[in-house]
C-alpha cells in the first residue's frame, strides 16, 4: 500500500467534518430546532434496528470457544481503554482541555468497529473467525455497557441528561432487539439492499452529527474550544492509540496468543466505533455537551485508520510460517 493510501482520509469521515462546518455556520434555530430533534431521535432508532437486523448471532457464536481471546479484547475495550481515558483527561488543563475532557471519557467506553477490525485483521492474515466474534460480542455487550460506564464516569459531573436511561432503552435497546427478532424474516432482504441501507444508516448519522453541534453552537462551542485545544487533542488521541495498541500487544504476547489470534486482539481491542459512537452521544448527551464529546471520536477515528493500516500492511509482508504458533 502506498504512502498516500495508507494516508488519505477517510471520506466518510469528510462528510461528518462537513456537517459540523454545515452546523457551525447555518445551526438549526427556532421552529427547526424541534423538528430536527425529533428527526435525530428516529434517525438514532433506525442505526440501531439496521444494527440489530445486520449483527449475525451465527458470528458471534462462531468462536466463542477460543474464550480467553474474547475476554482479553473486551478487558481491553471496556477496562484498559476507560483507565486511559480517564488519567488522560484528569491531567492539568493546560495538557487536556477542560471542555474536552468528558468527550475523551466517553471515547474510552465505547465499543470496538467492526467492519475495520474485521478488515485490518483480514490484510495482516490475522484470525478473522475470532476477530469477527470479539468485534460483534464487543458492539452487542456496548449497547449496555457504554451507557453503564458513561453513566458511572461522567453522571456525577452533570454530563449526562436526567432522561438518559429511558432515552437508552427507547432509542437503543428496543430497536436494536427489534432488529435482531426480525432478522430471521428481513435477513435476506437486508443483505440485497445492503449498499442502499448503508447509505440510510450514513445518512442518519450525518443527521445526528448536524443536529448536535447545532445544539453545541447555539450553546458557544467554539468560543469555548480554540485551534490550540484541537492541536492538543489530536496529541493525545494519538498517545491514546499508541498506548492501547502497546498495551493490547503486550498482554497478548505475555499470554502465550499465536500471532494470527494477536493481529485479531490488537485491532479489535485497540479502536473504538464511530458508527456506535455517533447516535450514543445523541442520546447520552444533551445536544450543547454531544457536539463536545464527539470531537475526540472523530479526531482518533481517523488516526486509529491510518496507524491500523500501515500496522496490517506491516503484518501481511511477513513470511507464512503455517500455524504461526509464536
Amino acid at each position: 500500500m502506498s504512502l498516500f493510501a495508507r494516508l488519505r482520509p477517510d471520506w466518510y469521515l469528510v462528510l461528518i467534518i462537513s456537517m459540523v462546518a454545515a452546523a457551525s455556520l447555518a445551526p438549526a434555530r427556532g421552529a427547526a430546532g424541534p423538528a430536527f430533534d425529533w428527526a435525530t431521535k428516529v434517525a438514532i432508532g433506525l442505526v440501531f434496528f439496521l444494527h440489530g437486523a445486520r449483527l449475525s448471532r451465527e458470528a458471534v457464536i462462531r468462536g466463542l470457544t477460543h474464550w480467553r481471546l474474547h475476554l482479553v479484547v473486551l478487558a481491553a475495550t471496556f477496562v484498559l481503554f476507560p483507565v486511559l481515558c480517564l488519567a488522560v483527561a484528569a491531567l492539568p488543563g493546560w495538557i487536556t482541555p477542560r471542555e474536552l475532557a468528558g468527550g475523551i471519557v466517553f471515547l474510552g467506553c465505547l465499543p470496538s468497529t467492526i467492519q475495520s477490525s474485521i478488515s485490518f485483521t483480514v490484510v495482516a492474515r490475522g484470525n478473522v473467525a475470532a476477530a469477527v466474534a470479539a468485534a460483534s460480542a464487543s458492539n452487542l455487550l456496548g449497547i449496555v455497557l457504554t451507557p453503564v460506564l458513561v453513566g458511572l464516569l461522567l453522571h456525577a459531573q452533570g454530563a449526562m441528561s436526567a432522561s438518559a436511561a429511558e432515552s437508552i432503552v427507547l432509542q437503543l435497546l428496543v430497536p436494536f432487539l427489534g432488529g435482531q427478532l426480525l432478522r430471521r424474516w428481513i435477513g435476506p432482504w437486508i443483505t440485497r439492499n445492503a449498499r442502499t441501507l448503508s447509505m440510510i444508516d450514513r445518512g442518519s448519522i450525518l443527521l445526528v452529527v448536524y443536529t448536535a453541534f447545532s445544539g453545541a453552537v447555539i450553546a458557544g462551542v467554539w468560543s469555548r474550544v480554540s485551534a490550540l485545544d484541537l492541536i492538543r487533542l489530536l496529541i493525545l488521541c494519538a498517545v491514546l492509540l499508541a498506548a492501547a495498541l502497546a498495551a493490547t500487544l503486550a498482554i497478548a504476547r505475555a499470554m502465550g496468543f499465536n500471532t494470527p489470534d494477536q493481529i485479531a486482539i490488537l485491532f479489535c481491542g485497540s479502536k473504538k466505533s464511530l458508527a456506535a459512537g455517533v447516535p450514543m452521544a445523541g442520546v447520552l448527551f444533551p445536544h450543547a455537551a454531544a457536539g463536545l464529546a464527539l470531537l475526540p471520536l472523530m479526531l482518533f477515528h481517523q488516526i486509529q485508520l491510518m496507524a491500523c493500516a500501515a500496522i496490517a500492511q506491516a503484518y501481511a509482508k511477513r513470511p507464512d510460517l503455517g500455524d504461526e504458533t509464536v
